[in-house]
C-alpha cells in the first residue's frame, strides 16, 4: 500500500465514516421535526430548499468527525495498550497531524451551521455547544460517571441542530432533545464493558433506557397521529437494538458488548427515520432509512467503536 493511500484510510478511520452517516440522519430527523418537510407541497425541491439541508448535513458531519478525531486524541496513551491498532498508536497518523485534522472538521461543522443560522440566530450557537460537549467527554467525560449523559447531549444537541433550521420549532421541540440524550447515555454505558466485559446489572439498566426511548416514540406518533405510518420503522429499531443487547446479557463479555454497542449505533439511522416518518412525509422518511445499508457497509470497512 502506498504511503498516501495509508495515510488516507488512517484519516477515515479516525473519523468514523459508518458513525457520520447517523450524525446527518439526525439533523434530517430534526429538520422533519421542525416541519420544514412539510412546507414542501408542489412536489418540486428546490436548491433554496435543499441548501440548508445540505450544510447542516455538512456541518454534521464536520462535528461528529472531529470529535471522533480527538477522541483518539486524548486516548492514544491508553489505545496504546488496549488498541494499538489504531491508527496513532500504530504510527500511521501523528498526534499533530490527528489535532489538525480534527480541528478542521470542527471549523467546517461551526461554519457551516453558522451559514443555516447566521450569528443571530441559534444554529451556528449549537454547533458551538456540540464541539465543546463533545472535547468536554473526550477528556474528562468518558472517565466520569456523567459520562454517558454528556455523549447524550452531543446528540440532543444534534438533533436541535436540525430543528434549528425553522427557528420558532426549537422553542416547541427542544424538549425532545431529551429522547436521544437517554439513548445515546444508554449506549455509552454499554460501551464501557467492550474492552474488558461488561455486567449484567449495568445492561439492564441500559435496556430500561432503550425501553423509554421507544415507548416514547410510539407515544409521539400517536399524538402526531401518524403511529402507522411510523410503526413499521420503530419495530425495525426494537429489533436492531434488543437483539444483539440480550446476547450481551446472557454472555457479558467483549465482543457481545462490541456487537451491542455498534447494533445501537447503526440502528440511530432507523430511529430518525422514524421521527421523519411521524413527523414530515414518507418519501423523506424511506430517503433516510436509505442511509442504513451505506452506514453497514462502511462499517465493515472502517471501525464503528
Amino acid at each position: 500500500m502506498s504511503y498516501i493511500a495509508s495515510k488516507l484510510i488512517g484519516y477515515l478511520r479516525l473519523m468514523r465514516p459508518a458513525n457520520i452517516i447517523t450524525a446527518i440522519a439526525d439533523v434530517l430527523a430534526g429538520v422533519a421535526i421542525s416541519g420544514y418537510f412539510l412546507t414542501e407541497t408542489t412536489g418540486t425541491i428546490t436548491l433554496d430548499f435543499i441548501l440548508p439541508v445540505i450544510c447542516l448535513c455538512l456541518a454534521a458531519a464536520g462535528l461528529y468527525g472531529g470529535g471522533v478525531v480527538f477522541n483518539d486524541v486524548f486516548d492514544a496513551d491508553l489505545d496504546y495498550v488496549e488498541r494499538p491498532e489504531r491508527p496513532i498508536p500504530s504510527g500511521v497518523i501523528s498526534a499533530t497531524q490527528a489535532i489538525i485534522l480534527g480541528a478542521y472538521l470542527l471549523l467546517v461543522g461551526v461554519l457551516g451551521a453558522f451559514s443555516v443560522g447566521h450569528l443571530t440566530g441559534a444554529t451556528g450557537w449549537l454547533a458551538v455547544a456540540i464541539t465543546l460537549s463533545a472535547l468536554i467527554y473526550n477528556k474528562w467525560g468518558k472517565h466520569r460517571s456523567w459520562g454517558p449523559l454528556n455523549m447524550g447531549l452531543c446528540r440532543g444537541l444534534n438533533l436541535l441542530l436540525g430543528i434549528s433550521i425553522v427557528p420558532d420549532a426549537l422553542t416547541q421541540y427542544w424538549w425532545m432533545a431529551i429522547i436521544p440524550v437517554i439513548y445515546i447515555a444508554a449506549i455509552t454505558n454499554i460501551s464501557r464493558g467492550e474492552v474488558h466485559g461488561g455486567n449484567v446489572k449495568s445492561l439492564k439498566v441500559s435496556a430500561a433506557g432503550y425501553a423509554m426511548v421507544y415507548v416514547a416514540m410510539i407515544i409521539l406518533a400517536i399524538l402526531q397521529e401518524r403511529l402507522w405510518v411510523a410503526l413499521p420503522f420503530i419495530l425495525l429499531f426494537i429489533v436492531m437494538i434488543n437483539r444483539p443487547l440480550i446476547r450481551a446479557i446472557k454472555d457479558p463479555s467483549g465482543p457481545n458488548i462490541g456487537k451491542a454497542v455498534k447494533g445501537g449505533i447503526i440502528a440511530l439511522i432507523v430511529m430518525n427515520a422514524a421521527w421523519v416518518a411521524a413527523f414530515g412525509q414518507a418519501p423523506f422518511a424511506v430517503a433516510v432509512l436509505l442511509l442504513l445499508p451505506i452506514s453497514i457497509g462502511l462499517g465493515k470497512l472502517f471501525a464503528i467503536t
